[in-house]
């Protein structure tokens, strides 16, 4: 499919390839950029040179160890748990809907939703910060009333795409649910 220019709620660029592997399943993957090098850099020297003006002042060499540890233990801890550079949405027909992140580190988190257990996939609104914004979500029917919506899983919540890429991949899922019921 063609590449279309797409932000998420902050206006930074993202970008969602899709892949149609049959009629009945397709993979949407939203990935953001990199790691900057210069934000990092710029971080590490905020600190270490806050650092040491609190040594200059001090002389304790305990200030400098400690902000060499917390600047090094602080990008270790945001690119393995924080940082994702893709999230990927596989929508199978008749199986189900795999939501996949990739961290900044190569770790890799997974889950599955049975079909059976999904009553739709919807775009919902919400207010976050002073704003209102919106995202993909799916609905989990609840087991002991399959008419009523037991809770709701949201997608691409570290990419936070704009509508109108979520538009793009609620239309190819609304698609393929149609034609498994």
């Amino acid at each position: 499919m063609e590449e279309e220019a797409f932000t998420d709620i902050d206006g930074k660029a993202i970008s969602l390839d899709c892949q149609d592997h049959s009629s009945f399943c397709k993979e949407f993957i939203v990935s953001v950029p990199k790691v900057s090098f210069w934000k990092v850099m710029s971080y590490t020297c905020s600190v270490w040179l806050i650092a040491y003006g609190i040594f200059f002042f001090t002389e304790n060499t305990a200030v400098l160890s400690m902000a060499i540890l917390v600047t090094l233990l602080g990008m270790i801890l945001h690119i393995h748990f924080v940082k994702v550079d893709h999230e990927s949405l596989l929508v199978v027909g008749s199986l189900g809907i795999q939501v996949s992140y990739s961290y900044a580190s190569g770790r890799e988190t997974t889950t599955f939703i049975e079909m059976s257990k999904i009553k739709d996939i919807v775009i919902n609104e919400a207010i976050y910060m002073h704003r209102i914004i919106y995202y993909l979500c799916v609905l989990l029917k609840d087991p002991s009333d399959p008419s009523a919506v037991s809770s709701v899983v949201p997608l691409f919540q570290s990419s936070k795409p704009r509508l109108n890429c979520l538009v793009k991949v609620y239309k190819s899922c609304q698609e393929i649910l149609s034609k498994c019921s």
